[in-house]
């Protein structure tokens, strides 16, 4: 996270956001109309697509959502699974900028936000409160506070307004997404939108994090793999969250460090998620790295940022079960079969595309039987399933929306994929998946 933190009121009003909206349309228009007319004058044709999605307008786009914070900003960087290898070029520089925004609140606004939660002489009830925060995302911002028993906490703070703006910030930002080019036409993602407004309301409720962040501490116990903050019920009100402040560095600056480290850290992560899929039944579906610290001298896995877990369905941890015992037996039959059952696939698409999506099977099959440790640095299968699976995806009639709670769940697996390839991890995933997919799923 950068240290050079700027300082911007949210927007909180009604519609103070949709002028935000107007603003930027306006402003991708005219970004549009000028790099028309250079393209004209030079001779060129330039499609309407290549107009929208200039660097120019990337970054208006970009500058603007993280102004808005909240549910804005939140399903721009909720579209990437993978944004380095899978998606478009402009769409992953898109969300890059989004990651990098670290906007604050200026004191004056979060006065009054802490005013109306905690009243007017909130700071007598610490010994500090520091005035700049130390971490920001998309829906909040933390700080870190010593109360006047000696207690240190972190305190999240809600950006003003993002409650109340989830469900018209999620219908505008789909349909900048939509007028782009970058979401087809064809796919109808009102389930997704709607699971997505769903899920960002619960995870605009701090009084249910708190509950979630407790019940993965009770979940983990003392395994010494894993650290989970204590939520102080004290300071916590729906729109701050208090928890015990851990210390820990942030999970990317593992990129430099001795390679048993980092294949011992994502050793530790992938067997979570694992756990969540079969054990708990319940998972945190965000990967943002931002979620993970890692602590040197205990070696710890520190884990932040409960607001997106979710329980998992029955169904989706069947067929995640059925799917992977697929792949460990080497079956590409029972591997489309599964995937199609599961929601992965459409049957339209095996059945327009066999022999494209066999082969593309069978790339994961031999990468998931290899013996020994996986080696995440190697990416190599990753342009060849995407240069295979590039026919399917120019056949519009193929094109298929998962289930949303599939969505949900695989976001989280491709992001614990990619911070492992970041990280550059060896891991022996198949034995990891052999111990989970032989037991009986946990109820």
């Amino acid at each position: 996270m950068s240290e050079e933190w700027r300082s911007k009121a949210v927007p909180s009003g009604r519609i103070a956001r949709l002028g935000v909206f107007g603003r930027l349309a306006g402003g991708v228009a005219g970004g549009v109309l000028a790099e028309g007319a250079r393209r004209l004058a030079e001779g060129e044709r330039p499609k309407l697509r290549e107009l929208l999605l200039t660097p120019g307008n990337v970054g208006r786009v970009a500058d603007q959502l993280s102004q808005l914070r909240g549910a804005a900003m939140k399903l721009g960087q909720m579209v990437s699974m993978d944004a380095g290898d899978l998606l478009p070029p402009e769409l992953a520089q898109l969300l890059a900028k989004l990651r990098e925004r670290a906007h604050q609140m200026p004191p004056a606004q979060l006065q009054r936000v802490l005013a109306a939660e905690w009243g007017r002489d909130w700071r007598q009830r610490f010994a500090h409160f520091g005035a700049s925060p130390i971490a920001a995302a998309s829906i909040g911002q933390v700080h870190k506070a010593v109360t006047r028993d000696g207690r240190t906490l972190a305190i999240k703070v809600q950006y003003p307004g993002v409650r109340e703006s989830i469900d018209a910030d999620v219908d505008n930002v789909a349909t900048l997404l939509r007028v782009s080019g970058l979401l087809p036409r064809e796919l109808d993602i009102a389930p997704l939108l709607a699971e997505a407004k769903r899920q960002l309301h619960e995870e605009a409720d701090y009084a249910r994090e708190s509950e979630q962040m407790r019940a993965y501490a009770d979940l983990l116990g003392d395994d010494p793999a894993y650290l989970v903050p204590r939520p102080e019920p004290e300071f916590t009100t729906e729109r701050v969250l208090a928890m015990s402040f851990v210390d820990g560095v942030s999970i990317e600056t593992l990129a430099e460090a001795p390679q048993a480290v980092r294949d011992q850290t994502m050793h530790a992560l992938i067997a979570l998620v694992l756990r969540e899929l079969f054990d708990f039944g319940l998972m945190q579906t965000d990967p943002n790295f931002a979620n993970y610290r890692f602590q040197g001298e205990t070696g710890r896995l520190v884990l932040l940022d409960f607001g997106a877990a979710r329980a998992v369905p029955p169904a989706v941890r069947e067929g995640y079960r059925a799917l992977l015992g697929a792949g460990l037996a080497g079956d590409r039959d029972a591997a489309r079969r599964a995937a199609i059952a599961a929601g992965f696939m459409s049957a339209a698409a095996a059945e327009r595309h066999g022999a494209t999506i066999d082969r593309m099977i069978d790339v994961i099959l031999g990468e998931l039987g290899r013996p020994g440790a996986f080696d995440f640095g190697d990416r190599a299968f990753v342009g060849v399933l995407r240069d295979q699976g590039a026919s399917v995806a120019a056949d519009r009639a193929s094109w298929h929306l998962p289930p949303a709670d599939l969505l949900f769940v695989q976001r989280k697996i491709s992001g614990t994929a990619l911070l492992a390839a970041r990280l550059k991890a060896k891991v022996d995933v198949r034995s990891l998946v052999e111990g989970m997919v032989a037991k009986p799923l946990a109820a």
